[in-house]
C-alpha cells in the first residue's frame, strides 16, 4: 500500500512538475507502481495475504474468548 501512495505522490508531483521530480524521467516516477503490482502478486501467489487474514481472524476470536472469561470471573490462561 506504501508503495502505491507513493507511486501516487510521485505521478501528482511529476505532472504539477513540482520540485526535483519534474526533472525525472517517467520511468521512474511511474516504477512504484510497477513494484506495487509486483508486490501483490507475490502476496497472493504465496499465500501471505490469506494467511495474514487468517491470523487476523484468530486473534479476534482469541481476543473475544478472553473477555468471555474475564466476563464471567475466569482468568484468561497466558500462553506459556
Amino acid at each position: 500500500m506504501y508503495l502505491l501512495m507513493l507511486g501516487i505522490v510521485l505521478a501528482l508531483l511529476k505532472y504539477l512538475e513540482v520540485g526535483p521530480v519534474a526533472q525525472w524521467s517517467w520511468w521512474w516516477v511511474l516504477s512504484p507502481f510497477g513494484l506495487t503490482l509486483l508486490w501483490w502478486g507475490w502476496a497472493d501467489s504465496t499465500g501471505y495475504t490469506k494467511r495474514k487474514a487468517m491470523e487476523k481472524v484468530d486473534q479476534r476470536k482469541k481476543d473475544r474468548l478472553n473477555r468471555q472469561k474475564e466476563n464471567l470471573g475466569m482468568r484468561p490462561k497466558n500462553p506459556r
